[in-house]
């Protein structure tokens, strides 16, 4: 049998007015001019086209796909589909877990591919980075061209659009924050009362009129108020000239239960001490990836920005208590050579996939890790590539409060996620099982939710279920705590006949 891990699942006013020449930005003028391309069921790149999101549970059967170039053909495309009253959806990276792009209701999918440019914008004084662009030729142009980054994740064929709107983490964000702490403006082909398209400029400017707009996507989430087309990023961080890339490894024939809750504890309590805003051990990023049995092993890897001390520390956190001690491979690799490459492997999209996920202001209790470490080690399941990731946060991002972006979780140590990736459909209902009654075991003490909410960017329908929701929290206020109201005002405003929606988007009413 293929053993899986997360890494192989997972590789998977007007612009007119405002816009200004952009340094390294190529002119697609002569291609819009003929407008978005709109490829139908009958065309051969059809299948390509609508098979681009990975998760392989979701394929939707639009009547259009229009391959746009720049924001004229997005407008052009949109309107075009609220006068014929059409279901519309856009794509970026391809990367959305649930059904929210491949969704049958859709009937015209607008594909951002080929919006992919990175630049200068001289009049702005800003980087703009085009909504397709994928996180890694991002980092690849911003670094070459002028020596910055945008902090952000740490797989690099996921598209910019969805990434940065739901707030956009990774590597770099327990040292420089998250993406949409340098967000200056957004650009968004927006549809009025009156059901026209029009692009819209939203910046962070207190006297923009338009800048709840701006707002809503720090973190509120894609697909609920229109299309990005581009983003503008001011005060760009300078990356580390290198990295340490590391993995330590533990076998389970090393892991009884008592072994297993007190390395996880260990783990739990070291990010409790080193999460603040400032901290030394900031500099360390680690993915710890829980993978169910029959895998040979659990893996904490990650990357150290600097001197190799802080992972020393980690290690030795790790092991207090800790007969078993982890296999060690360490490199030192060139920061860009790091991020184009990141942490998953590559690009995958074979695999069907559920994700859940929860945010942790401190670490588990004893009683989550035993039923964490029953639910990996379950007799009845045998799938390795069922897991559970705890990926270290805080840092610079709790340094910014909640209400000054959309992303609500400004005080949290843990990003948590749970994860199954399969190929037969057949399969569908024993692995659904699995992940369901994990999660709802793990969070049993809040009702089957996490307590300390949720991350859009790992969206998961299952929350605005009753029969997995039991809480009596809302799903958006897992998500979006106090905010989802504001959000609520700017969907009323900016997208009044509801033209863009999916299963977990924001409501106007």
């Amino acid at each position: 049998m293929v053993e899986h891990t997360r890494r192989t699942v997972l590789r998977g006013g007007t612009i007119a007015a405002a816009s200004a020449p952009l340094v390294g930005v190529p002119s697609f003028g002569e291609a819009s001019a003929r407008g978005p391309v709109a490829v139908g069921p009958g065309d051969p790149r059809y299948p390509s086209l609508v098979r681009r999101g990975y998760n392989r549970r979701f394929e939707g059967r639009p009547e259009q796909v229009h391959v746009v170039r720049s924001t004229e053909d997005v407008v052009r495309a949109v309107g075009d589909a609220v006068r014929a009253g059409r279901r519309v959806a856009v794509r970026g990276g391809g990367h959305c877990f649930e059904d929210f792009v491949d969704d049958p209701a859709v009937r015209v999918l607008i594909d951002l591919s080929q919006m992919a440019a990175v630049g200068h914008d001289r009049r702005r004084d800003a980087f703009v980075v085009e909504a397709g662009a994928t996180l890694g030729e991002v980092y690849r142009r911003l670094y070459l061209g002028w020596g910055v980054t945008v902090p952000a994740g740490t797989h690099g064929q996921v598209g910019v659009g969805g990434h940065v709107s739901g707030g956009g983490y990774g590597a770099l964000c327990r040292l420089h924050g998250l993406s949409v702490d340098y967000l200056y403006a957004v650009e968004v082909v927006v549809v009025d009362r009156a059901g026209r398209a029009r692009s819209v400029v939203a910046t962070r400017e207190p006297s923009d009129p338009n800048r709840d707009l701006w707002w809503a996507h720090t973190g509120g989430g894609g697909g609920n108020f229109g299309v990005v087309t581009r983003y503008w990023f001011r005060s760009l961080p300078a990356p580390p000239p290198t990295v340490l890339d590391f993995t330590l490894q533990w076998p389970w024939e090393r892991l009884d239960r008592d072994t297993f809750v007190r390395l996880l504890r260990n783990y739990g309590r070291w990010g409790e001490r080193n999460s603040a805003p400032g901290s030394p051990a900031a500099a360390l990023y680690g993915e710890f990836s829980l993978t169910s049995r029959p895998s040979e092993a659990i893996s904490l890897s990650g990357q150290v920005a600097g001197s190799g001390r802080v992972l020393d520390e980690l290690v030795a956190a790790l092991g207090h208590g800790v007969e078993a001690r982890p296999v060690r491979q360490t490199s030192t690799l060139p920061w860009l050579t790091a991020a184009v490459h990141g942490l998953d492997g590559g690009p995958g999209p074979f695999y069907r996939i559920k994700i859940k996920s929860g945010y942790q202001r401190r670490g588990f209790t004893d009683r989550q890790l035993v039923v964490i470490h029953r639910h990996l080690t379950r007799s009845d399941y045998g799938h390795p590539s069922g897991q559970m990731f705890v990926n270290t946060y805080g840092g610079r991002v709790n340094a910014v409060r909640p209400g000054a972006t959309a992303v609500a979780h400004r005080d949290s140590i843990f990003k948590v996620g749970y994860l199954v990736g399969w190929e037969n459909a057949a399969e569908d209902a024993r692995h659904l099982a699995w992940i369901r009654e994990f999660y709802r075991d793990v969070y049993a003490d809040s009702g089957g939710v996490p307590a300390d909410g949720a991350f859009i960017n790992y969206p998961d329908s299952d929350l605005a279920d009753p029969r997995w929701n039991a809480s009596g929290t809302p799903w958006h206020a897992l998500y979006y705590k106090d905010g989802y109201a504001r959000l609520q005002q700017v969907k009323r405003r900016w997208d009044p006949r509801d033209v863009f929606r999916h299963a977990l988007s924001v409501r106007p009413t």
